[in-house]
C-alpha cells in the first residue's frame, strides 16, 4: 500500500518556488505544491540569521521522495537545503484518490 504524506522545502525567492513547484508537479513528482511567504530565524555557520524565504508544501507518494530529493538538487540553490517528509495519517477518500492518481511512483 502507498505512504502519502508532505516533503517541505523552503527556498530563497518566489520565483524558485514557483519554478520548483512547477517542475514537480508537470513530472509527476507531486500532485499538489503550495507556496507561502515566510520569515525564517535559524543557525547558519555558527551564526544566527534571519531571512525572508517561500516555504513549498509538497503533497506526494512518499515513495517518490529520492526522485524528489534528487530533483531538488538540481533545483535547489541552498547547500543545505531543507527537505524534510511527514506522513499523512489519514486523508479523506476523494482527495488521497485524487493524490495516488495525480502522481507517478517508481
Amino acid at each position: 500500500m502507498a505512504e502519502y504524506g508532505i516533503v517541505l522545502v523552503t527556498v530563497d525567492t518566489q520565483e524558485s518556488a514557483q519554478e520548483i513547484a512547477q517542475a514537480l508537479v508537470s513530472d509527476g513528482l507531486a500532485a499538489c505544491v503550495n507556496l507561502y511567504p515566510i520569515h525564517s530565524v535559524y543557525t547558519w555557520e555558527g551564526k544566527v540569521e534571519q531571512a525572508a524565504e517561500w516555504q513549498l508544501i509538497i503533497k506526494t507518494d512518499l515513495a517518490l521522495f529520492a526522485k524528489i530529493e534528487t530533483a531538488l538538487g538540481m533545483l535547489h540553490s541552498y547547500d543545505v537545503p531543507e527537505i524534510l517528509a511527514i506522513p499523512i495519517q489519514q486523508g479523506s477518500e476523494p482527495y488521497m484518490t485524487w493524490l495516488a492518481q495525480s502522481t507517478r511512483s517508481p
